[in-house]
């Protein structure tokens, strides 16, 4: 029975942490692909106007703004909401609670 019950805690502890991989390539992929979307829409509008008003620099200016507003939602989904979304805990849990 005790090794029955050691491999069934295997298995879960192994499931566990796949669980966590998969979600940090989650986060990952997400990531990626907010950075490569911003660059280009932005690069494309940039673009746009740039052929529109005969300015060839607005290509290079569109993609780092689509870069940066990337980066500050990226900031904002993954830092602001996610400490939001986290349960907070007390002090004293949080300094080991020392008696």
């Amino acid at each position: 029975m005790s090794d029955e019950g050691s491999r069934a805690r295997f298995r879960d502890t192994r499931q566990t942490a796949a669980e966590g991989r998969s979600q940090g390539l989650d986060i990952g992929w997400t990531v990626s692909g907010y950075l490569i979307s911003g660059m280009l829409a932005y690069g494309l509008i940039g673009w746009l106007i740039g052929r529109a008003v005969h300015v060839s620099l607005l290509l290079p200016i569109g993609m780092l703004v689509g870069l940066a507003i990337s980066i500050g939602f990226i900031i904002w989904r993954f830092g602001v909401q996610g400490a939001m979304a986290q349960p907070r805990t007390s002090a004293k849990a949080q300094k080991g609670d020392d008696r």
